[in-house]
């Protein structure tokens, strides 16, 4: 009996594809493109149906600088500590009309409301409203485009304070340690008066322009990122004008 001719080559062209092994489906193979890996369903991610390459999100280094924030505020503790004071009658009164707000914007810049800088103001706010005695208010919250480089973040705090320069002080030493601040200089602190600071930062690779200050009614800070101190100072009183408020 004739057998057949033998193939040189393999199975003819037209010969169907092996069958899939049991468990697996059969996946084409897109032509140019290699084989598909497992957990890859086409051979090129760039397809429908392939994940997009992920995006570096500038919001995570921005995390961490403001946890550095939060430990000089809150976490230098008792340097925070508020008490009715024996000062000139004026004084006193002042500081307690004050009182620190979030304006809908800030010297021209819009409030960011993106969740996790969002979340992060909250977090900052209640962090100092459980740490400061005797608290009359707190803020804490992110103005500009972070994608432009344009961003600033304040923090502070209101209520009858005893000694204004020493609580500037402890703030100096905390920047100084958590935000790599190396001097900062006296400036104006402008018409609402008490004593501020203005000094270059850096932290994980961002400059920073950071301005402090603190009088009797209140504390607070001023972090440009991407800026310098002396952009950072050039902005301090109308920044702080918005911020801290006396009725």
């Amino acid at each position: 009996m004739s057998q057949p001719p033998a193939t040189p080559y393999g199975p003819p062209h037209d010969s169907p594809p092996p069958p899939p092994q049991q468990g697996q489906p059969a996946v084409p193979q897109q032509q140019g493109f290699p084989p598909a890996q497992p957990g890859q369903p086409y051979g090129d991610p760039s397809l429908a149906g392939g994940p997009p390459p992920a995006k570096k999100s500038k919001v995570g280094k921005i995390v961490l600088i403001v946890l550095a924030v939060v430990l000089v505020l809150c976490l230098g503790g008792a340097a925070i500590t508020w008490f009715a004071v024996k000062d000139e009658v004026g004084d006193v009164v002042d500081a307690t009309k004050t009182r620190v707000v979030a304006p809908a914007t800030l010297a021209g810049r819009p409030k960011i409301d993106d969740p996790e800088l969002q979340k992060l103001s909250d977090d900052l706010v209640a962090e100092m409203k459980s740490t400061v005695q005797n608290e009359t208010s707190a803020v804490g919250a992110f103005y500009g485009d972070p994608a432009k480089e344009d961003l600033v973040m304040i923090a502070g705090t209101s209520g009858l304070m005893a000694d204004p320069k020493k609580e500037l002080d402890t703030a100096v030493t905390g920047l100084s340690t958590e935000l790599g601040v190396a001097t900062m200089a006296t400036v104006d602190p402008g018409p609402l008066g008490g004593d501020a600071r203005c000094g270059d930062g850096k932290t994980d690779g961002v400059p920073l322009g950071v301005c402090v200050w603190a009088d009797k009614g209140s504390v607070g800070l001023v972090v440009m990122f991407f800026k310098s101190g002396a952009e950072a100072q050039a902005e301090f009183a109308t920044i702080r004008g918005q911020v801290e408020q006396r009725s």
